[in-house]
């Protein structure tokens, strides 16, 4: 009896601990893209101005407008996408659901070949893709899943991929104009903010992933201080050139 009840714990511990985050999800790529775009793009931007010998207003104002035009942008382009990816597979369920109806038994035949392919014995499988096939929408979710790599019930959604998107890069491309918008005068603040909102968003994003803290904020740190550096000198490049 005490074995029972202690493989029965812990078949419980496991089953109340061995969860998996959503990898699948609409809003963790577009959310972390578009801050990290927002914070290189914005200061990229507003040190190639500044690079240019132009006023404090002029670099204010770069900044604002890269922000709202970013945004835009970057909602409609993710917006655009996911609304493509999902139409597209939409169309590909269509396609199955339409095989599932018209040949149910060759669709069944493709998926217990499928299960003889990963190793289950061919009576056994025959028996498995009959059973699952009894019901139309559990056999497309299991083709579905099988054949195209989808759960039609967990696509991603435009709105969602669209908003993140949108929040996420305003938000990113705010830290480079903050300082400037609460009395700085000179660059130097509004890239220290910028440079320390890119390693804070690496190390965050690293609480995702199997990379460590530090090295995920440092790789952010360089891309981002990399794409300033080249903007700023582009920057006094052109800006001595015209002037």
């Amino acid at each position: 009896m005490a074995i029972i009840e202690t493989e029965a714990t812990l078949h419980e511990a496991h089953r109340d601990n061995h969860t998996h985050r959503d990898v699948n999800g609409g809003w963790l790529r577009p959310a972390v893209f578009g801050a990290m775009d927002g914070l290189v793009s914005n200061l990229a931007l507003m040190t190639g101005v500044a690079g240019g010998a132009v006023g404090q207003q002029a670099i204010v104002l770069s900044g604002l407008a890269g922000l709202a035009a970013g945004a835009f942008s970057m909602a409609a382009g993710e917006y655009t996408s996911v609304a493509s990816q999902r139409e597209l597979v939409e169309a590909e369920l269509d396609v199955e659901r339409r095989e599932l109806r018209k040949h149910p038994k060759d669709e069944e035949a493709e998926l217990a070949a499928l299960y003889e392919s990963r190793g289950v014995e061919p009576g056994l499988a025959r028996e498995v893709a009959r059973q699952l096939s009894r019901d139309p929408e559990q056999a497309l979710e299991i083709h579905a899943r099988e054949e195209l790599g989808v759960d039609p019930g967990d696509l991603p959604s435009p709105t969602v991929a669209a908003v993140s998107s949108f929040g996420s890069f305003a938000l990113g491309a705010l830290l480079p104009v903050l300082p400037y918008l609460l009395g700085a005068s000179s660059l130097w603040p509004a890239v220290l903010v910028a440079l320390l909102g890119l390693f804070l968003c690496g190390a965050v994003v690293a609480r995702v992933t199997a990379r460590s803290w530090w090295y995920s904020g440092l790789r952010q740190l360089a891309l981002g201080g990399a794409a300033a550096g080249v903007t700023y000198a582009l920057g006094s490049l052109f800006g001595t050139a015209v002037g």
